[in-house]
């Protein structure tokens, strides 16, 4: 049997900060779908528009903006004309690339043949 102070030892350990800021950011809706196209080499704006089915302008714009603001993702304005802006991952970003795979292994393993958006499915409001 556990001592009180094993059993708040594993408490401790089992909750790090860290991990639940990295989980909030990637779990946001469209995220992990815009950092999935984005390690794929999408750059634009309009490909990953095109790409994800159902993505508002307002949600893909909201979301590069945070990635951004975390350094996950860097802004670039092509001088040519007319102007073109691309949106590169940085070091930090394609470091991502294995939890991503991960992530959709696991998809792939545990949630075969779902083709409805999980907050679809529980009532979310979609947007």
């Amino acid at each position: 049997m556990e001592t009180h102070t094993e059993v708040h030892t594993h408490i401790d350990t089992a909750f790090c900060p860290l991990y639940q800021r990295t989980v909030e950011l990637i779990g946001r809706r469209w995220t992990g779908a815009i950092l999935r196209a984005m390690l794929s080499g999408i750059t634009r704006y309009s490909e990953l528009r095109h790409v994800i089915p159902d993505l508002t302008d307002r949600m893909l714009s909201e979301r590069l903006k945070e990635l951004e603001e975390q350094g996950i993702v860097e802004r670039r304005v092509i001088p040519q004309t007319p102007v073109r802006i691309d949106y590169v991952l940085t070091p930090k970003g394609k470091s991502l690339g294995t939890v991503v795979e991960a992530i959709s292994g696991w998809a792939d393993q545990w949630l075969p043949g779902t083709e409805t958006p999980i907050g679809a499915v529980s009532g979310e409001k979609q947007g």
